[in-house]
């Protein structure tokens, strides 16, 4: 027969094949999702006894949790949780008392599950072995369990596995056609110090859950079988060199290999492999024309089939893959050879119905749009390794994913863990390599140990070694290694814990600030869990959880606020809170895109964090949902691959001033934009345009491009007026907005003068006996447990209070109605923005829980959601015949530069001195008293 002729029908059975073993009834494989017998063992006595021999009495289903199904013990004030409670008060506080009674548990600390298990839980399931699989191999495959396996068939002990986050798989040499008894031994004990509070096994997050989640199956496999594929692209060589690991024995075998674009073969390739060819063969498929590139912008995805002929059958694998070059750039990354900047979030493996990852790729899916219609780019697996699904749809969708091993724990002194972490890290690159949204890998998060430098560069070096298709670092957070291929620190970003003196409380409001000189200048430095700017909680999300997780943390944060009074403020406060929020992040990623230099930011985060004491950092829930207080439309004007900047020397100007802007833009979209027409406007409230102008200028790839500057005097705003710039790229998206604030140098005259006073003496209440109106300025005067010694700052709380003991800023900025007469010379939305600044970091918090239910300030201070007092600093009342208004804010000090502290009181002068000054609600001097230090 010619050769010819011979290679044809070669393909024609390659073809007829791949299309039998890619049929969903293959004989070739079977699924064992289901019905499984379940028993559990938390004394470890199984073994032991043998229960890989009895008949199991309980049933559960698989895929699936044991605590998902009602598996395990009720929650009490014992169970002992894996992962740290900072903030211990649960187990002894008075106010808690009634959350730890039976039928009533109720933990802060993080989402509850019903049932709880940490221990060993048996599966078993009856299995039966088809005749066509007579002297085949059986491959049983279980995509993520959670955590050690060891696996039973017939009693007989096959083998152990230890793996986090890779399939488990167990290959087993034969077995007989019929029924066989398989158990399936899971152990979730922390046996390898990962770090208790590591996402990938903390109850913090996912939950310490207990099962087999993912594809669970079994195969029959020829004697020599495909293990696993890595698939090397060389974008610029236009070639991909291919390694096929086997088992088995490779005499008389070919492989066939067929690469797909968009469902249709491209190439096609066969090689017979030699009989001493060992576990692996390689070769090169190489492209005609030009290979296409993946990135953001182009998420191309080949995928290759790879078909194993042999003497006794065949066996195939697919995998994904991209040609893509990323590689470090001075201090920049560089894909295919063009600037990118790194717009990211973390994802902690928060998964509130399930408390264990998403195996589908629909979730995945809308994670990513959601991170993308909110401008990101990027995704930072916090301390885990996300599953195939992760993977496969972020290459489609072009999003560049940081993987971790799993840890948040001591490395480098000789612990288990830093075997294992080394063995797992392998297992993960193996696994999911391929993927071309595998672009960074790191150990895990911030470790400690006294070696671990040296033991993160070794492993670093290892990696490059292995595998050189991403890049490399030692960890989130730190430390520093010679080798890595960027840093990940958390010094390029305004907040941090105890960082009360970051420039948003210190200094005058402004945007002209950078990192530069808190980056590196010889290698990429990304920025590590930027923001983590909390949010009041939003309790409407509490019938969401329909799942294995219950927010009864936040039912204790809604009960609290019910039981001050204060239920009707919630909305209110979150969207207040929710507010200033958006506006720190804003201002946190826009000092990144200003920055020259910087590769990018990873931000705590896009979504709330449930854990840790319940830090609610995100302006989306766990469901990855909106709250109600910003979108993705408005985010992405500042979090973005095109965003205007404006660097401003101060936001605050008195009337007699210049006003003075640079325009600069950061742009990391696909291609640069040529002669872009920017144009720029000032509106009012309102939204009339009071000033505009255009500039023209080319938008090249990267950032600090000068576009123009803006100056006019101020003096035709007579009155005090809240403006707004807007920066937009003509006939596009691409736009940006900030508030800046004019006050009239020359205050206002005061005819009716109210009389004030620093302390609430015998004069000052004759006077209000006798009918006038008293402005009580008790700045500096507020008891220590009335207020005194509440930490408020104009940013909001960092992470949450629980979990950092107490660290200021203590409270989520100011909530008014902006309406109110009282405010009528000082423009407002009712919420912290920048004109608040000065007043929020010189006042005093006043708790007023002893005042009626129906008493409230005119302006809040909105509380930590674990104490929900009611703060304010600045009410009204009426004290005999008079009006007294108290001001807990410093209105003295420094009013030449504090401006908007002097056009607030200003404002309440105005006011008192008005008309409208009539408060409708008595208090008492004593109510008054019990607020001040004795």
């Amino acid at each position: 027969m010619k050769k010819k002729n011979i290679k044809s029908i070669f393909y024609l059975l390659v073809s007829t094949l791949l299309a039998l073993v890619s049929c969903n009834n293959s004989p070739s494989e079977l699924s064992l999702a289901g019905e499984w017998k379940f028993a559990l063992d938390p004394d470890n006595i199984g073994v032991s006894e043998q229960w890989q021999m009895k008949e199991l009495s309980d049933k559960v289903q698989l895929p699936g949790s044991l605590q998902e199904q009602g598996k395990g013990d009720d929650v009490g004030i014992h169970t002992q949780w894996t992962g740290s409670v900072v903030d211990k008060s649960w187990y002894t506080a008075d106010e808690y008392a009634k959350y730890r009674e039976p039928g009533n548990i109720k933990v802060p600390f993080w989402l509850n599950p019903d049932k709880y298990y940490v221990g060993v839980a048996w599966y078993q399931k009856e299995i039966e072995i088809p005749e066509s699989w007579s002297d085949k191999r059986i491959l049983l495959e279980f995509e993520r369990t959670h955590w050690e396996t060891s696996l039973y068939i017939d009693g007989n002990k096959i083998s152990h596995q230890d793996a986090l986050q890779v399939p488990h798989r167990y290959l087993i040499n034969s077995l007989a056609p019929g029924k066989h008894l398989l158990s399936l031994r899971v152990d979730n004990r922390v046996h390898i110090d990962v770090g208790s509070n590591a996402h990938s096994v903390s109850d913090h997050t996912q939950t310490n859950w207990n099962g087999v989640i993912g594809e669970i199956k079994m195969q029959a496999l020829p004697a020599l079988a495909i293990d696993h594929i890595q698939v090397y692209p060389d974008a610029k060589a236009k070639k991909a060199t291919v390694k096929v690991y086997m088992d088995g024995k490779p005499a008389g075998s070919r492989l066939a290999l067929n690469v797909l674009f968009e469902g249709q073969s491209i190439l096609e390739k066969e090689i017979d492999i030699e009989a001493n060819a060992g576990n692996s063969v390689e070769t090169t498929i190489e492209w005609k024309d030009n290979v296409k590139l993946w990135s953001e912008f182009t998420p191309n995805v080949y995928r290759l089939q790879a078909v194993l002929f042999s003497r006794d059958g065949v066996n195939r694998k697919d995998v994904n893959f991209g040609f893509r070059e990323l590689k470090a750039n001075g201090t920049h990354f560089d894909i295919n050879g063009r600037p990118i900047f790194l717009r990211g979030t973390l994802e902690c493996c928060v998964f509130p119905k399930t408390g264990y990852p998403a195996m589908d790729n629909e979730y995945w899916a809308k994670i990513y749009a959601t991170c993308k219609s909110y401008g990101l780019n990027h995704v930072r697996f916090h301390s885990w390794c996300p599953p195939a699904a992760a993977f496969h749809v972020a290459d489609s969708m072009g999003v560049y994913l940081q993987v971790e091993c799993g840890g948040w724990t001591s490395v480098g002194d000789g612990n288990k863990q830093d075997q294992w972490i080394k063995e797992e890290s392998i297992r993960i690159l193996n696994e999911y390599g391929n993927h071309p949204s595998f672009c960074l890998l790191a150990y895990g998060n911030e470790p400690s140990g006294n070696n671990q430098v040296n033991y993160l560069n070794d492993l670093v070096v290892y990696w490059k070694q292995h595998d050189g298709r991403r890049l490399y670092t030692s960890a989130g957070g730190w430390p520093l290694v010679p080798d890595a291929d960027y840093y990940n620190t958390d010094k390029p970003r305004i907040g941090g814990i105890g960082r009360i003196d970051n420039i948003l409380n210190v200094y005058t409001p402004r945007t002209d600030y950078d990192f530069r000189e808190r980056i590196l200048e010889d290698m990429p430095v990304v920025s590590h869990e930027v923001g983590q700017w909390c949010v009041y909680p939003d309790f409407k999300e509490i019938d969401k959880y329909t799942g294995v997780l219950k927010a009864k943390n936040f039912e204790i944060f809604k009960e609290t606020l019910n039981e001050k009074g204060l239920g009707d403020m919630a909305d209110k406060f979150l969207y207040a809170s929710g507010r200033l929020q958006t506006l720190c992040y804003k201002m946190d990623i826009e000092a990144a895109l200003r920055t020259p230099g910087f590769a990018g930011f990873q931000l705590l985060d896009l979504h709330d964090f449930p854990g840790q004491g319940t830090a609610l950092v995100g302006v989306l829930n766990p469901f990855w949902e909106s709250k109600g207080y910003v979108d993705g439309k408005e985010y992405s004007e500042f979090c973005n691959q095109t965003v205007p900047l404006a660097r401003m020397p101060k936001l605050i100007w008195n009337n007699n001033e210049q006003f003075k802007a640079n325009i600069e833009f950061a742009h990391f979209g696909e291609k640069p934009l040529q002669d872009a027409s920017i144009l720029w406007n000032v509106e009012t409230k309102e939204g009339n345009v009071v000033k505009s102008g255009s500039f023209r200028h080319d938008l090249p790839i990267g950032n600090l491009i000068e576009a123009g500057s803006i100056e006019f005097p101020l003096n035709t705003f007579t009155v005090p007026t809240q403006l707004t710039l807007k920066v937009n790229v003509e006939n596009t998206e691409i736009a940006n907005s900030w508030n800046i604030w004019v006050y009239p140098a020359r205050k206002k005259e005061i005819q009716k003068m109210p009389y004030i006073t620093y302390k609430l003496d015998k004069t000052a209440i004759d006077k209000l006996n006798q009918g006038e109106n008293v402005l009580f300025l008790s700045y500096g005067k507020i008891a220590p447990k009335k207020g005194g010694d509440i930490r408020v700052a104009f940013t909001p709380i960092f992470w949450n209070t629980a979990w950092t003991y107490n660290v200021p800023p203590q409270t989520l900025g100011f909530l008014c109605d902006p309406a109110h007469a009282a405010f009528a010379a000082f423009p407002n939305d009712g919420y912290s923005d920048f004109q608040w600044k000065d007043l929020a970091v010189s006042c005093n918090a006043m708790v007023m829980d002893d005042f009626p239910h129906d008493f409230r300030p005119l302006v809040y201070v909105i509380d930590d959601w674990f104490k929900n007092r009611k703060l304010g600093v600045l009410f009204e009342g009426k004290v005999g015949k008079g009006n007294l208004m108290v001001c807990s804010i410093d209105l003295d000090t420094d009013l030449d530069n504090r401006l908007s502290a002097a056009q607030f009181k200003q404002s309440i002068l105005e006011y008192m001195a008005s008309s409208h000054f009539n408060p409708q609600k008595e208090i008492t001097p004593e109510q008054i008293e019990n607020l001040l230090v004795k």
